[in-house]
C-alpha cells in the first residue's frame, strides 16, 4: 500500500517549501521507482493535488507535489509572482521546482534518471516550460500555457498533453501545442476531449465556485469520464518513457 508524508523541501537561505511525498508500497524495482513531480493549479496546495499525487504512488511512481506558492511571499502576492514566472518561462518558481526535483531524485529507492512532470492549468504551463529546459524524461501538461514559438520547445522531452474542447480561452493554445510538437518531431500523445472544459482532471468539490466555473467561457468542471481516460493515456505514456 502506498504511503504519503508531508515533507519540507530546502530552498536555501533558511527557506523551505511544503511538499507531499507519496511512495508506492512493496519492494522497489531494480534501480528504484521512477518519479513524478505534480504541479498544482492556481488553487494551490489543495487536497486535489494531493489526491493526484497519491494516485501516482498507487500506480508505481514516487510522486512529489510541491507547494509552489511557498517561498513566493505572502498571499496574494505569492500567486501573482508565481503566475508571472509561469508566463515568462523563468524565475524563482522554476528554482523551487528544481529544488523539488533534487529532493525527489535524492530519495532512497528513487530512479534519479527517470523523472517526469505533470501539471494542471497554471501547473500545466510550468510543466511544459520546465520540461523544455531539459533534464526531464516525460511531461504531461493539462490545459496550460504554451509558448508562441515552436523553437521554445526544441529541447522538450516526450509529451502527453490533454485539453478540453469546451475550454474556449485555451483552445488556441491546445492547437498550437499539437502543431509545435508535430513540427519538432517530438514523441507525443495529444488529445482534445469533446464535451470537457477546463479543469476536467481537478476535483475541487462542489459549491458556488464550481457552479460559476461551469458558466464561464472555460466551462471549468471536473469530468470523471474524461479524467479516467486521461489517466489511462498518461500512465501508458509514462510507462513507455519513464
Amino acid at each position: 500500500m502506498a504511503t504519503a508524508t508531508q515533507e519540507r523541501v530546502d530552498l536555501g537561505g533558511g527557506e523551505s517549501m511544503r511538499a507531499l511525498l507519496a511512495l508506492p508500497g512493496g519492494t522497489p524495482p531494480a534501480g528504484g521507482w521512477p518519479g513524478v513531480i505534480a504541479i498544482h493549479d492556481i488553487m494551490g496546495f489543495t487536497p486535489d493535488i494531493q489526491r493526484i499525487t497519491r494516485r501516482f504512488a498507487d500506480s508505481g511512481y514516487a510522486a512529489l507535489a510541491p507547494a509552489l506558492y511557498d517561498g513566493a511571499g505572502a498571499a496574494p502576492f505569492c500567486v501573482v509572482r508565481t503566475l508571472r514566472d509561469s508566463g515568462r518561462g523563468e524565475g524563482p518558481a522554476f528554482e523551487r521546482l528544481e529544488a523539488a526535483k533534487k529532493f525527489l531524485a535524492t530519495r532512497q529507492n528513487v530512479a534519479a534518471s527517470r523523472i517526469g512532470v505533470t501539471g494542471f492549468c497554471m501547473g500545466g504551463g510550468f510543466a511544459l516550460f520546465w520540461a523544455a529546459k531539459g533534464g526531464l524524461q516525460a511531461c504531461a501538461p493539462f490545459y496550460g500555457e504554451v509558448p508562441e514559438s515552436a523553437e521554445a520547445l526544441r529541447r522538450v522531452c516526450p509529451v502527453v498533453a490533454s485539453f478540453g474542447e469546451l475550454d474556449v480561452p485555451f483552445l488556441p493554445r491546445a492547437k498550437r501545442l499539437e502543431k509545435h510538437l508535430a513540427e519538432l518531431g517530438v514523441p507525443h500523445d495529444f488529445k482534445l476531449y469533446p464535451g470537457a472544459g477546463h479543469a476536467f482532471m481537478n476535483d475541487h468539490g462542489g459549491g458556488l465556485m464550481a457552479a460559476l466555473g461551469k458558466r464561464t467561457p472555460m466551462h471549468a468542471a471536473f469530468d470523471p469520464e474524461a479524467s479516467e481516460d486521461a489517466w489511462r493515456r498518461m500512465l501508458a505514456f509514462f510507462a513507455t518513457h519513464l
